[in-house]
């Protein structure tokens, strides 16, 4: 039976939920969420390296995905953001999110969530004559 009772709460373990979800995906990746620590300025005057960064993550097999949080209307950035990679714990993925240059600038700060991709889906559309691809 998945979890067990506290003194007042039910405490469920990681390997009870990997466990529950066998057969299912079980990724382990570590979600990277970041803010500005003083205003845009700092931000956007690391933002080029960051990008640099991130690319560099990404040609190495490290990043899954990343990108900017809009504002709840969906017309602003206000230098918040996610990056999603694989790592091989959490004490690595600290290591890489600490040598982002927005963290080693101090434009941002960042705070790390292990997290376990179980569900969802992505459809990619090849053309071979277009070279082209859509993802949905």
């Amino acid at each position: 039976m998945i979890g067990q009772k506290g003194s007042d709460k039910l405490r469920v373990t990681a390997e009870e939920v990997r466990d529950a979800c066998e057969g299912m995906l079980r990724l382990q990746l570590y979600a990277i969420f970041t803010k500005p620590v003083n205003g845009m300025k700092p931000v956007m005057e690391m933002l080029e390296r960051h990008l640099e960064y991130q690319i560099s993550l990404e040609r190495r097999g490290i990043m899954f995905s990343a990108g900017p949080f809009w504002t709840e209307d969906e017309q602003e950035w206000c230098g918040e953001g996610m990056v999603v990679i694989r790592a091989e714990n959490l004490a690595a993925a600290r290591v890489i999110a600490a040598e982002d240059p927005m963290h080693v600038s101090g434009a941002r700060v960042f705070e790390i969530r292990p997290w376990l991709v179980n569900e969802g889906s992505m459809t990619i559309k090849l053309s071979h004559s277009t070279r082209s691809f859509d993802i949905t």
